[in-house]
């Protein structure tokens, strides 16, 4: 079944109210928060969040016990790419902006497929995004590194009371998917059983073919964790880095930058300048030098009837406002 996902202008007048007191299964079901509020520069860390992300972290020095393999590499590889994509492919460029159109069956697979990279829930995820581009780099942007600094932004950001809740007022277009809802509330749940799955796959792999030398303790290290901690920084560079380090092509209101590495590391989203000066677009490498691997898959998946009505970048969006020049790198 096919639905209509027309671009529409985000909520204004948000009603902001402080976080409400959480409990154990306040904090299993995810949507039941207050809306955040401003993220003060010297709000501590919640650290019912800050102690399974260090977990994480502290797991991947497993690899000194579980040994490599050049399978364990390669799935290694694989699930980044394929949990890059739903983030910057869907929990971005779809859900946030709302930049193309698909099917309800095919939103819903690629909302659980994003959760299993760890980054909370769709609903969440773009309203929080949403908000950002509502205040990018003024006081109230939860993760500029202009007002919290460079390692708030980048991560500590999201280990706070504050930024815990859904912005619900921000995702009413959302919000009125149950399936969304429900996804969005248990998000953790296609997380772990993603790390589940990356250790059955090594047992399997050791029990029918023993000489690629895995194992499921192998695969659940590098398949699932070491994947997983590469994956949660390389998409919070785009917060962090991409508004300090590289090249503004647009007069922006904020500090965001296009960095061609950042570009590389996150399938296109370290075309960052261009994105906040013109979010309609699905593509955010706007010219052909600009390499935006996102664009390429979602394009493909237009070709086979997956999805449709693909933003393009405007003449206007490419004239206006423009401060540099673009340069063939050919």
């Amino acid at each position: 079944m096919k639905i209509n996902n027309d671009q529409s202008d985000e909520p204004s007048g948000i009603s902001i109210s402080p976080p409400e007191q959480r409990t154990f299964w306040s904090w299993l079901f995810q949507d039941k928060f207050s809306e955040p509020g401003q993220l003060g520069k010297t709000e501590k860390l919640d650290w019912s969040r800050v102690l399974p992300f260090l977990a994480i972290h502290l797991a991947c020095f497993a690899v000194i016990w579980v040994g490599v393999s050049p399978i364990a590499i390669a799935f290694t590889i694989l699930f980044y790419v394929i949990r890059m994509f739903a983030i910057t492919g869907f929990y971005h460029r779809y859900f946030s902006h709302r930049t193309f159109k698909t099917s309800r069956s095919f939103q819903f697979l690629m909302a659980v497929v994003a959760c299993t990279a760890g980054q909370r829930g769709p609903l969440w995820w773009a309203g929080h995004h949403r908000w950002h581009h509502k205040h990018s780099d003024q006081d109230q942007d939860i993760h500029s590194p202009s007002f919290v600094g460079f390692v708030k932004s980048h991560m500590g950001w999201f280990l706070t009371k504050s930024a815990f809740g859904t912005p619900k007022q921000l995702i009413k277009d959302w919000y009125r998917y149950p399936e969304l809802r429900w996804v969005n509330r248990l998000d953790w749940v296609p997380f772990v059983a993603f790390g589940f799955a990356c250790y059955y796959l090594g047992v399997a792999l050791q029990f029918w073919y023993p000489a690629l030398g895995t194992n499921g303790p192998q695969m659940l290290v590098y398949g699932f964790f070491v994947s997983t901690v590469v994956l949660y920084h390389a998409t919070y560079t785009i917060n962090s880095l991409a508004h300090r380090f590289g090249k503004r092509r647009f007069d922006t209101k904020d500090d965001s930058r296009n960095n061609f590495w950042l570009a590389l590391l996150t399938m296109g989203e370290g075309w960052h300048n261009n994105h906040h000066h013109y979010p309609a677009s699905t593509r955010q490498g706007f010219y052909w030098w600009e390499i935006d691997l996102t664009y390429y898959v979602l394009r493909a998946m237009g070709a086979c009837g997956l999805v449709w009505n693909i933003n393009p970048v405007t003449q206007r969006a490419l004239e206006r406002n423009r401060i540099e020049e673009p340069r063939d790198s050919s």
